[in-house]
This record gives structure tokens, C-alpha cells and sequence, in this order.
């Protein structure tokens, strides 16, 4: 475990800090959630950094790096919806594709292949995690900043920001489903593989 990988593991504890602070009603938690989820994805570009720099590329680290990404964009996607931010079927297109690419990692690991994260991927993580900011960023506002604006306001603002909430996940989705989609095929080879 070098420091890499232990910056990878901990994105799996900040995931559930995120959580935390997003499911509790106190004040500045979502503040705090979005400076937690920010942290988490401070870590996901100096793990790989270190790594390639200074530490070195480990098996482990090409395996966990992406599974804990996943877990935090998931876990900000199933908030969301719990929050009613996000369409319940965003977050499965989201968390299925996720649930397939790790299957298709499985299978290449069991064949002795290391299926590392490609170039649509971490696209794809980009644009994940930038929704996530974009939205947190929103909650905070509203409910950290906002609270004691008039209703006039507080109407104008969330009818705003549920659209935003909800255009920008869609996309989101629709880049997750393109980046599932050029990943099995890249990789196409392993499935056919008898």
C-alpha cells in the first residue's frame, strides 16, 4: 500500500462522508459536502500523478483507481436521487454501465489481463465529477446561503436550478452510455475469448 493506493482507498471513506453530510439537515452540510467531494477528486488526480511519477503503476492501483471512482460518483448519483434532484433512471444508466465495465475488468483479470481506464473513460469520469461539483455547488447555495431569501427568490431558483440539475445529469448519462458503449467494444476481444 504506497501512497498512491492509499489516496485511492480513500476516496471509498470520503464517499461515505459525502453521503453523510447530504443525508443530515444541519448548517453548512452541504457545503461541506461539496468540499469533501472535491477533496475525493483532488485525490483521483494525484494518485494517478504520484504513480506514474514517482511510485509506479501497480496492478492494484490500475484495478481499485476506477472501482473507487465509481463509488463516488454512484453514491453522489443515488443522493441525488434520494434528494428527487436526479430521475432514479439516470442514476441506474449511470451505476449499470458501471456495474458492466467492472464485470468486463473481472473477466479480463481472470484471464490475466490488467483492463486499465481508457481515454473515453476518464472523459467520461471528468464530465461525472464536473456535474457533481456543478450540483453540489447548487445545494450549497440554496441551502447554506440562500435559506432566508424571499420566497420570490427561493421559487425562482430552485425551479432554475431542478432543470439544470436535471439537463446536466442527462448528459451526463448520455456520455456514460457512449463511453460503456466504445469500452466493450475496444474490448470486444476478451468477451470473444473462449
Amino acid at each position: 500500500m504506497n501512497l498512491p493506493n492509499i489516496l485511492t482507498m480513500s476516496r471509498l471513506a470520503l464517499a461515505a462522508v459525502m453521503m453523510a453530510f447530504l443525508s443530515l439537515e444541519f448548517p453548512y452540510s452541504r457545503t461541506l459536502a461539496l468540499l469533501v467531494f472535491s477533496a475525493a477528486a483532488i485525490t483521483d488526480y494525484f494518485d494517478g500523478y504520484l504513480a506514474r511519477r514517482h511510485y509506479g503503476i501497480t496492478a492494484f492501483g490500475q484495478l481499485m483507481d476506477p472501482l473507487t471512482d465509481k463509488v463516488l460518483v454512484c453514491a453522489a448519483f443515488v443522493s441525488f436521487v434520494e434528494m428527487q434532484l436526479v430521475p432514479a433512471w439516470i442514476a441506474v444508466i449511470i451505476i449499470g454501465r458501471e456495474f458492466l465495465v467492472t464485470g468486463l475488468r473481472l473477466l479480463a483479470a481472470h484471464r490475466g489481463v490488467v483492463v486499465s481506464a481508457g481515454r473515453w473513460g476518464k472523459h467520461k469520469t471528468v464530465w461525472q465529477i464536473t456535474a457533481i461539483v456543478i450540483v453540489l455547488l447548487g445545494l450549497a447555495v440554496r441551502q447554506d446561503y440562500l435559506a432566508w431569501a424571499a420566497p420570490r427568490i427561493l421559487a425562482g431558483f430552485d425551479l432554475w436550478f431542478a432543470r439544470f440539475a436535471y439537463a446536466i445529469s442527462l448528459a451526463v448519462a448520455g456520455i456514460t452510455l457512449v463511453s460503456g458503449g466504445l469500452y466493450f467494444r475496444e474490448h470486444r476481444d476478451i468477451i470473444d475469448a473462449r
